[in-house]
């Protein structure tokens, strides 16, 4: 499954998270994710503190557990999201 993830730092959060996340290594992040969570892209608008990533996973409860390593300092939004290919498949099914 295909999720996006979009967050809204939490008010004087910004520099502090954005300090934890630049130290992070490629490890450090990806062992924050599991094994079970590929990161397909992330984005960051920093001067509000919001931002948006789009992982894959078969397991909800894997991006749950991300969700939580970082939810103390921003509010966190996931929802399952389809391709257009997938959109079109069930969108064709519409057609009476």
């Amino acid at each position: 499954m295909t999720f996006l993830i979009t967050w809204q730092l939490h008010q004087g959060k910004l520099h502090p998270t954005l300090a934890h996340f630049s130290q992070l290594s490629e490890e450090q992040d990806q062992a924050m994710m599991g094994e079970h969570i590929k990161m397909i892209g992330r984005w960051h608008d920093l001067a509000s503190g919001t931002g948006v990533a789009i992982c894959e996973s078969d397991s909800i409860e894997a991006i749950s557990a991300y969700a939580l390593k970082w939810n103390s300092d921003m509010d966190i939004s996931v929802q399952a999201v389809v391709d257009d290919e997938q959109a079109k498949a069930l969108g064709s099914q519409l057609l009476v």
